[in-house]
């Protein structure tokens, strides 16, 4: 008998870029760009990246998460959600946003 449960693996190891931008002062931009077409179609293919699973990384409303975009000639996905914190308003940390992708980094993936 074998074992099917499956393997996982961080997204770290299938991304080639994971990153994270402003998309204007109030929302951030959360790029993964793959290192293989097939792990990229799969985790599309079972729509993988939601609304649901982005807030619950970032502890967020699902709402708040606008735009999840796979596209295919890059290999990658784009999800935009609204800046916790606008962009270098009182409290703000990052004003490039460039550092809210770890969240993403540990993300464990079906390899």
């Amino acid at each position: 008998m074998s074992d099917r449960s499956p393997r996982l693996v961080p997204l770290a190891e299938m991304a080639a870029v994971i990153r994270s931008k402003n998309s204007g002062p109030f929302e951030l931009t959360l790029d993964v760009i793959f290192r293989s077409a097939d792990d990229y179609l799969r985790l599309k293919e079972r729509n993988f990246f939601t609304p649901e699973l982005i807030a619950e990384l970032y502890h967020a409303d699902p709402k708040d998460v606008f735009k999840i975009v796979y596209f295919d000639p890059a290999i990658a996905v784009k999800a935009t959600m609204k800046r916790p914190v606008p962009s270098g308003g009182l409290g703000d940390t990052d004003i490039y946003g460039a550092q809210q992708h770890a969240p993403l980094l540990g993300l464990m993936v079906d390899a």
